[in-house]
């Protein structure tokens, strides 16, 4: 009989306190409820006990989570339109709080959260032109953000980690337009810098063709000194050589004539007779009769 009993109190008892337990990670935040109301929250990490069917946990990740979703068509301060691609880190602050105001849905409080970011990056973003987006102010964007919606995260139970514009854009309809202007910009640009370049060649080969010039004129005019020098030495050598023998260089000089002279077979030369050309033909000394 005992043993009958013993097997239906221990079993009875096992589950009563398996029942009574519940472990709480450290990546989780937990609320002890009491037919449905709240009686006890922020449990440390560890095993913590409940009374069966009377009470109930829920748990909640209070770790970093990201809330990413699909980008939003924002307007600047000059009515243009522009596709905004954003995410926000977020975590759970106030478990209590989270719960109330959200029952403890992640995709209620990442709606609520969101909207809420949207709202204000389209205020910040419509104070703004495009060029002040783009240059800079998306940093001062995202600060602004993030505290603002912290402020309003507070009430909801949550932290605000950060707030990031991950990308800027046309919308598709003006996208190619803005390429095709972006593309002519830069076609004109290379051109003009073709032309430049253009224009520096001309200025290079002008200044190489003039310093050619000045160098092939400076070259000429220094063999035309160089062979005037030549000459009047040679004329100078020629005159001192006459001087010493005048005779003597009459005869090399009229043999070179001679040799000039009848250098081809069909030359022919009409002279007199008596003529100075040929008196070293008729008389070895060159005399004369």
């Amino acid at each position: 009989m005992l043993v009958n009993s013993l097997k239906i109190i221990v079993p009875v008892f096992a589950l009563l306190a398996w029942a009574s337990l519940f472990t709480v990670d450290e990546r989780q935040e937990a609320i002890l409820f009491q037919f449905g109301e709240i009686i006890e929250a922020d449990f440390e990490p560890g095993l913590h006990f409940k009374i069966p069917f009377i009470n109930n946990v829920r748990k909640f990740d209070n770790r970093i989570l990201t809330i990413d979703q699909k980008p939003e068509r924002f307007l600047t301060q000059e009515k243009k339109d522009l596709i905004v691609d954003s995410y926000v880190k977020w975590r759970i602050a106030d478990v209590v709080q989270y719960y109330k105001t959200t029952q403890g849905d992640e995709l209620t409080a990442g709606r609520l959260l969101y909207e809420n970011i949207n709202n204000g990056l389209r205020d910040e973003f419509g104070k703004r032109t495009i060029q002040e987006i783009i240059s800079g102010d998306r940093t001062q964007i995202m600060e602004l953000m993030t505290q603002q919606a912290s402020k309003r995260a507070k009430t909801l139970g949550l932290d605000v980690i950060d707030v990031r514009v991950k990308k800027v854009d046309y919308p598709e309809r003006v996208s190619n337009s803005v390429y095709q202007r972006m593309r002519a910009e830069r076609e004109r640009e290379a051109t003009d810098f073709r032309s430049k370049g253009h224009e520096a060649s001309e200025r290079i080969q002008a200044d190489a063709d003039r310093q050619r010039s000045i160098l092939l004129a400076e070259a000429y005019r220094d063999s035309e000194i160089a062979r005037g020098e030549g000459d009047a030495r040679a004329t100078e050598i020629y005159a001192e050589a006459f001087n010493k023998d005048r005779e003597f260089y009459k005869f090399t000089r009229s043999l070179t004539a001679y040799q000039e002279t009848f250098s081809n077979s069909g030359d022919v030369i009409l002279l007199q007779p008596d003529s100075e050309y040929f008196r070293f033909f008729k008389d070895p000394t060159g005399k004369t009769k």
